[in-house]
Order: structure tokens, then C-alpha cells, then sequence
């Protein structure tokens, strides 16, 4: 399976895929029932084939249905995406990468607290959290 930072997705590939990690199991009538402006049913179910030979995806079948899965966690495909976005556009710097993340986010009270625990906590070394 391909690291899923390297591999580009679609508009459309990514909405299916919030709508997959959204149920954790779907159909391609569960798709079109989730999807915003949905295509044809043809259109959705070659769009599943494409994220699972991407290696997004896996399926089984149940009756004459296919049923698809994420292949790996979210939080995983968020880590190797984010990889990506960080190698290729921050020049693999966490500081610009926290910058325009911070700077584009309205972030609360209590989110910017956590974040400098989490600076302080870099400085001293302690990771745990």
C-alpha cells in the first residue's frame, strides 16, 4: 500500500473518504446517500475502485454488494498527510507549519493554554502527552 500523503486525491475522492471514516463501513448506496450533489451510482462505485487500488480502501463482499473500509485509521492518513504538506510546502520546518496553522485558525482560550503546556512541555523534554 502507498504512503497516502504521496497519493492526491480528488474533491470528490476526499468527500467519499470523510464519508467512509464518518461510518467506518459504507456501500455505494450509502455514499450516494451521503454525498453532496452525489453523480451516478456507476460514477460513485468506480470512484470506491480507484481510492481502494490507491490503497485507501479494501472491500468484501456482503450479498451482490461490496462493502468498503478505510485501510488505515484516520488519524494515521491525517499523519501521513500532513507529512507530506509539511515536506513539500513548509520546508520541512515545524515552525512555518505551526505559524500558518495557528495564524489561520480561530483558536480558543483554552486550545492556545494547551498548546503552550505543550511548547513548555517540549522544552523541557517531557513528550508524554
Amino acid at each position: 500500500m502507498e504512503d497516502y500523503g504521496t497519493v492526491k486525491l480528488s474533491r470528490r475522492e476526499r468527500q467519499i473518504m470523510d464519508i467512509v471514516y464518518q461510518r467506518g463501513r459504507v456501500s455505494v448506496a450509502d455514499v450516494l446517500k451521503d454525498l453532496p450533489d452525489p453523480p451516478s451510482y456507476s460514477t460513485v462505485r468506480a470512484l470506491l475502485g480507484i481510492l481502494e487500488e490507491k490503497g485507501y480502501l479494501t472491500h468484501e463482499k456482503d450479498g451482490k454488494r461490496y462493502i468498503y473500509r478505510p485501510t488505515q485509521p484516520r488519524h494515521l492518513a491525517g499523519r501521513s498527510a500532513l507529512k507530506q504538506i509539511f515536506q513539500t510546502f513548509f520546508d520541512k520546518s515545524i515552525e512555518k507549519t505551526v505559524i500558518a496553522l495557528v495564524s489561520e485558525a480561530d483558536l480558543s482560550d483554552e486550545e492556545l493554554d494547551r498548546l503552550s503546556q505543550l511548547i513548555a512541555q517540549a522544552k523541557k523534554g517531557d513528550t508524554s502527552s
